[in-house]
């Protein structure tokens, strides 16, 4: 059975706020319907922008097939920071998965369509904001 480590947030994340508990329930019926060997998730700072404790989980997988993420949207803003980080999990030869999305990568195919994702996020989080300037 292929061993992933859970990957959380302990802050908001693009608008939404989600309990620790419910996010960890979330990956582990992810990871079950998968056949993956759930390990215990870690949880980001709470600080803003912080990705400390996911930069220290990708310098530190050797024995584990991949890492469950709760959503694609607890990645970096920041596109360039955002790509480097999946770069880097296929430099390892590592996947990554996103349990809300049903989505992961496992090849630099999955980066582009998922920065696609991302790109219509941001523009309808941009409508968004304008919107409410002219209604507030």
């Amino acid at each position: 059975m292929k061993k992933v480590r859970g990957y959380n947030f302990s802050r908001s994340f693009m608008g939404e706020r989600v309990p620790q508990h419910v996010q960890n329930i979330v990956i582990k019926d992810f990871c079950q319907k998968r056949n993956f060997n759930f390990l215990l998730s870690v949880s980001e700072y709470a600080m803003p922008k912080s990705f400390h404790i996911l930069k220290d989980l990708l310098n530190n997988l050797k024995g584990i097939y991949g890492v469950v993420a709760y959503s694609v949207f607890q990645m970096p803003f920041e596109d360039e920071e955002r790509k480097k980080i999946f770069k880097k999990i296929l430099s390892r030869k590592k996947k990554i998965f996103f349990a809300c999305e049903n989505l992961e990568i496992t090849s630099h195919k999955d980066i582009k369509r998922i920065e696609n994702i991302w790109l219509v996020k941001k523009a309808s989080l941009k409508t968004e904001q304008q919107i409410n300037k002219i209604i507030l």
